[in-house]
């Protein structure tokens, strides 16, 4: 096929109604980069024959090596239609650009998929017709409906059903329609579960209204005779509909014959939709088109006499296939029987002959004389039915052009962002109706930064096909003739008798003797890595040159100057991305994918790019598919490499989008990765392309967390004349004592706190800015203020609806009510809250029960006169119990953060302050204040220390972090799944029986979709393990889930009769939560209490006698 020049393409980004932007979602090994490779080969980039085989946009060699797609990359394609505008016209040709991004499929990769759906307008989804609906397809197909992209699905590898299941062209179409309703039910969930929410606002703006009408009547009627709505009469709900609007969910699904289904085999090379077979048998059956597309799929059949299509109702006891079976499914079964079936798998010449006569294809002798069977295969369906032309016309057909995508999706887009009420009308008006002229306001969406080496970037590459000017022959020459002389000079040195430039060469290839001396090696050059955006343009034209402000992704237009202020940039460069490739442009239009430079340095993982700063958009508020939790730390083999190791992470970390670094207190350098094979990648990319040195690794740090039970069997309260938990501290001076009480939170309230640590951050951030305005008396938030605000706006994009103040004490309350059996001790404590922790947003409480109500209330209102009373009783210049209240609020938050355990933050514990005392002696009043400063260090840890003991007081647990885990594996290997799975401490939550046979499977068994917990400290290894155990039939999928409680003590040891007679004294039976505990606190150098070095030694001197 023709080469398709950049030329061309880049023409055709200024037709916006004839560009597509889309990207291939799928499960991980369902065929997206061959269906991609299929794709590529129409513009004569790749050989057909090499599609499915060559993995063109898998650039990078480990993606190649291990099989699978690591990062997203796109290119775009060229392809042409001719159409007739009328019935009777002539077909004219219209010329089409695809802005085509493959994305992978493994779960650690997951970050990769969600910065790739922002930047298109259409997704093709894939399924495998063997494996289903697995546990990446409903992440994609829901990442497609949170994004409103409109889908198409393609059911690939039906030749699997053929050559491998050995299915019936009958069992193949019962199974296929099995297949489309699945993937219905995963949409149809999404749907059921949107329309819930809507139907539930609806009713609280109905009975808002309502409840509003209520009471501005009863102040009219000045109270005297209240009058009561019963029915709403006289209540203004205009713009709230009397009854709940439904909306039609038809649009949603998936069906062949709405065009949106294709059916396919990437690796085969064919693909067909229902529209493709009804123009087919058009003229041969004499029934329209329109019609056929109708009836092909369904339970339609065919009348052999009649040639009449009968629904299910009219066969009268005649078996007739469905037309599916008949008209589709039965040729293209023959196909396969004919070319690879038969007694050898060597088909049968005489039918393939038969069938190219009738379908009227022109198949090459030499193909026609191969030996290689599925060449001739290929050949048939390339000429028949091929791949590219059924993908490319329904992607051109079905999805919609950037106009009319954006039309549909800006405005929600627009009103999910930050502060989305403050953009300005020019910016929205010029998004949603798709403005390209260079007066309209530029708004491009950075989804991740790419690291490109140097030498790869087009003004540095040879141009392809041209010939060379002048200068570079001149220079090629230059080097060529310095080649030349050095291994001339290097022959003659070793053998003085060669004479001639060609023995001299011929000299350097042989090698040099080895009591000879070795000539210097030339140094290699370095090759330093560039940033490039990859970014999607909605409204305007971007050129090189122009200056535009980079957004970050906590910007908000209501404060447009709040720090850090978004920063003007230059655009260096514009590049057309063509997969492994760059070509250089010099403006781009809106609608387009595109690769920009400029912007090292200044956008970090993903950004908004705008011309204007006031008003402005922030579209970088994305949700990423997974947290990095896996964390490890670096360290350079060679010392004076550190510097080096340290440009590497911060490159690393600005080009991976799920990939953080840190430095902890401790001076380690620390990585944060999604999974295992991520932190690979990333440590290959590290040594090899950004750092280029050798760096060691530690082992994987895992997070844990601390909390605290009421067991049955716990040791006695430590003090017996007070109750468990209460602990009384005296500062080392004896002049404060402070007590307090260590309870557990319920466990819905803890809950509670995790899901909701937003709203406790704006309510923070509220409240400093009443501060500032109280004391300075202005409105202008300080810059610690304005950055917690952006940061909390950006978190509402991720975690949805943040409550207000009432809402979150009213859900709290509820929260607290779960608790029957403690109802009397948390009655009126969500008044007395007075911090939570760690880092202010934990899920623990810090409870003011002190009797004169000594601390600042956490969730009051605004301008509340307690906060103001308070704060000025702290003013006097007596040392008052008032005086400590932030140092113990402080004393908590070091608490919360670092357990007594093993270090590791607390969740689930409340802390109830009810007692402090000041006795300082009268004499020294005068001077307390200038005692404050060594108070303030002992009532601080004595109140840490106090916290810690209440702590212990109770039956401590440690929380694990786990990973959901999904595998499919067949019945032949479920005992060896099992196995392993408990073996690593993993809990079996579920085991559904598939409908598909396993193909791995030796004797046709079926799948079992096994759903686990597995602990992430038990994690590293388990994909490989399960793989080998099972043969590579089963492999796992691993998504972060939170932190379950190990139930388990880990200072539990046997003291019971029982537990004595059966473990005896040291406890036979491994403490599982001790082991976990005294690795942490190893890796961390603290005491591990009972770590024996040896244990019965003898004197080695003795041994030998």
């Amino acid at each position: 096929m023709p080469v398709v020049n950049p030329e061309k393409l880049v023409a055709l980004q200024h037709a916006a109604e004839g560009i597509r932007n889309i990207c291939i979602l799928a499960h991980v090994d369902h065929g997206k980069t061959s269906l991609t490779d299929a794709l590529i080969a129409t513009n004569g980039i790749i050989s057909p024959k090499l599609a499915g085989k060559i993995r063109y946009l898998d650039s990078r060699p480990d993606e190649q090596l291990r099989g699978i797609t690591m990062e997203s990359s796109a290119i775009s394609l060229y392809f042409s239609l001719l159409r007739r505008t009328a019935a009777d016209a002539e077909p004219e040709q219209k010329e089409f650009l695809i802005n085509l991004i493959d994305s992978p499929g493994h779960i650690d990769f997951s970050s990769e998929v969600s910065t790739a759906s922002r930047l298109c307008d259409g997704v093709i989804v894939l399924v495998d017709a063997v494996e289903g609906v697995c546990s990446q397809t409903v992440t994609v197909l829901r990442q497609t409906w949170i994004e409103k992209l409109k889908p198409l699905l393609v059911i690939n590898k039906l030749d699997r059903l053929i050559t491998e299941l050995k299915m019936s062209p009958t069992e193949a179409y019962t199974h296929l329609n099995k297949l489309l309703e699945q993937v219905n039910a995963v949409m149809g969930s999404f749907f059921q579960g949107e329309r819930m929410e809507d139907d539930l606002k609806w009713r609280e703006k109905v009975e808002e209204r309502i409840n509003a009408a209520a009471v501005k009547a009863s102040e009219r009627a000045g109270g005297s005779n209240p009058t009561v709505f019963e029915n709403g009469d006289s209540i203004d709900t205009t713009n709230t509909p009397a009854e709940y609007e439904e909306k039609d969910d038809e649009d949603i699904y998936f069906a062949p014959e709405k065009n949106n289904v294709i059916f396919s085999s990437a690796i085969d090379g064919w693909a067909f939709t229902v529209k493709q077979f009804a123009g087919l048998y058009e003229r041969k059956l004499g029934i329209k088109r329109s019609v056929l597309e109708k009836v092909l799929w369904g339970d339609f059949y065919l009348d052999p006499k009649t040639k009449r299509v009968l629904g299910s109702k009219h066969l009268k006891g005649r078996h007739l296939k469905p037309m599916f079976v008949q008209l589709v499914l039965d040729n293209i079964w023959a196909v396969y029987e004919a070319t690879t079936g038969g007694d050898k798998g060597k088909g049968d010449p005489t039918m393939v002959e038969k069938i190219i006569k009738s379908l009227s294809l022109n198949i090459p002798p030499h193909i026609l004389r191969s030996r290689d069977p599925h060449a001739l295969l290929t050949a048939i369906f390339a000429a028949w039915l091929p791949l590219s032309t059924a993908v490319l016309v329904s992607v051109i057909e079905y999805l919609p052009s950037p106009a009319i995508a954006q039309a549909a999706r800006m405005s929600d887009l627009i009103d999910n962002s930050p502060g989305a009420d403050f953009v300005a009308p020019e910016v929205r008006d010029a998004m949603t109706n798709f403005k390209v002229s260079k007066d309209a306001p530029v708004v491009a969406y950075v989804s991740k930064m790419v690291a490109i080496p140097q030498s790869e970037l087009p003004e540095n590459k040879r141009r392809g096909g041209g010939a060379l000017t002048a200068e570079e022959a001149r220079e090629l020459a230059r080097k060529k003739r310095a080649e030349i002389a050095k291994a001339q000079a290097v022959a003659n040195v070793e053998n003085a008798d060669i004479n001639g430039l060609t023995d001299a060469l011929n000299g350097t290839t042989i090698g040099i003797p080895a009591n000879q001396s070795t000539p210097p090696e030339p140094e290699s050059k370095e090759d330093p890595e560039h940033l490039i955006g990859f970014a999607r343009l909605y409204s305007g034209t971007l050129s090189v040159g122009d200056s535009i402000y980079v957004l970050p992704p906590k910007f908000t237009p209501a404060k447009p100057h709040a720090h850090p202020e978004p920063q003007k940039v230059t655009i260096t460069a514009l590049y057309l991305l063509m997969g492994r490739g760059l070509e250089p442009l010099t403006h781009v239009p809106a609608g387009v994918v595109f690769g920009v430079g400029g912007l090292a340095g200044h956008v970090l993982k993903s950004g908004t790019l705008c011309s204007q700063l006031s008003g402005s958009v922030n579209l970088a508020g994305l949700n990423m598919g997974s947290r990095p939790i896996v964390r490890v730390a670096l360290e350079p083999v060679n010392p004076s490499d550190l510097s080096k190791m340290i440009a590497g992470l911060k490159m690393l970390e600005q080009s991976d989008p799920c990939a953080e670094y840190e430095v902890l207190q401790s001076g380690e350098h620390v990585i944060l990765t999604a999974g295992e094979l991520h932190l690979e990648r990333c440590l290959k990319d590290l040594r090899e392309r950004f750092a280029k040195c050798e760096i060691q690794q530690g082992e994987p740090i895992v997070p844990y967390r601390e909390s605290i039970v009421a067991a049955a069997e716990m040791n006695p309260p430590r003090d017996k004349d007070l109750p468990r938990g209460t602990v009384v501290g005296v500062t080392t001076s004896k002049q404060v004592s402070v007590r307090l009480r260590v309870r557990p939170l319920p466990a819905a309230v803890t809950e509670f706190l995790g899901k909701n640590a937003g709203a406790i951050k704006r309510l923070y951030s509220e409240r400093g800015a009443e501060e500032v305005k109280r004391v300075d008396g202005t409105d202008t938030p300080t810059r610690q203020i304005s950055e917690q605000d952006g940061m909390e706006e950006a978190e509402a994009v991720e975690t949805g609806h943040i409550l207000s103040l009432t809402e979150f004490k009213e859900q709290l309350k509820q929260a607290f009510l779960e608790a029957k059996s403690e109802k009397d001790i948390w009655k009126g404590v969500i008044e007395q809250i007075t911090a939570f922790g760690p880092r202010r947003i934990g899920p623990n409480v810090l409870v003011d029960a002190t009797r004169s109500s000594i601390c600042g209330k956490a969730l009051q209102e605004l301008a509340s006169p307690t906060a103001e009373s308070a704060s000025s009783a702290s003013t006097n210049t007596a040392l008052t119990p008032s005086t400590f209240t932030d140092k113990i609020a402080y004393a908590f938050q070091l608490a919360m953060a670092q357990g007594p355990l093993c270090a590791e933050p607390v969740q689930g514990i409340a802390v109830f302050l009810e007692d402090v005392t000041v006795s300082a002696p009268e004499e020294e009043n005068s001077a307390s204040h200038n005692r404050l400063g060594r108070l303030t260090s002992e009532v601080i840890k004595t109140v840490r220390d106090s916290i810690r003991q209440g702590f212990l007081d109770w039956s401590p647990r440690m929380l694990l972090a786990m990973y959901s885990c999904e595998i499919q594996a067949s019945t032949d290997v479920l005992g060896r799944v099992y196995a392993v799975l408990t073996r690593r401490g993993g809990t079996i939550l579920s085991e559904t029986l598939s409908d598909t046979i396993s193909s791995a499977s030796t004797t046709g068994s079926q799948t079992f979709t096994i759903s686990a917990l597995l602990p992430v400290a038990e994690s590293f290894g388990f994909s490989d393990e399960i793989r080998k155990r099972s043969s590579g039939s089963a492999s796992p999928q691993l998504r972060f889930a939170g932190f379950q409680m190990l139930d388990e003590d880990p200072f539990w040891v046997p003291f019971t009769e029982d537990e004595l007679e059966d473990l005896g004294e040291k406890g036979d039976r491994e403490n599982v939560a001790k082991r976990y505990m005294d690795s942490v606190r190893q890796r961390k150098g603290m005491l591990v209490q009972g770590k024996m070095l040896v244990r019965d030694a003898e004197k080695q001197k003795t041994l030998k006698r």
